[in-house]
């Protein structure tokens, strides 16, 4: 498991709407039950600052950081691809979550 690597939704009660997730826990706390992710949605929420679009597997998905939280790491089983090149767009995200800019 890496920081920014995308796995596929393996929850049958959430992937139609929610088919990845992304992982953003920093790889020095990997001895860590959990992992903390945000969900890559389908449908767009046009908050502006919190919502980045990402094409996985050819569709469009959007980052949904406002609903980012923790899972156990056995779900995430599947790693489809990484963001690592789009980090800067993820981390100023999660700056505008938390610090508001």
């Amino acid at each position: 498991m890496a920081q920014f690597d995308v796995y596929k939704n393996e929850n049958d009660q959430t992937n139609q709407k929610v088919p990845y997730l992304l992982d953003i826990q920093n790889d020095i706390l990997d001895s860590i039950n959990t992992r903390v992710v945000i969900p890559l949605v389908k449908d767009k929420n046009d908050f502006k600052g919190l919502t980045k679009k990402f094409i996985i597997e050819n569709q469009k998905v959007y980052l949904t950081t406002s609903q980012m939280g923790a899972v156990h790491k056995n779900e995430l089983k599947t790693k489809i691809t990484t963001l690592i090149n789009q980090k800067e767009e993820i981390k100023n995200s999660i700056d505008f979550l938390i610090y508001g800019f």
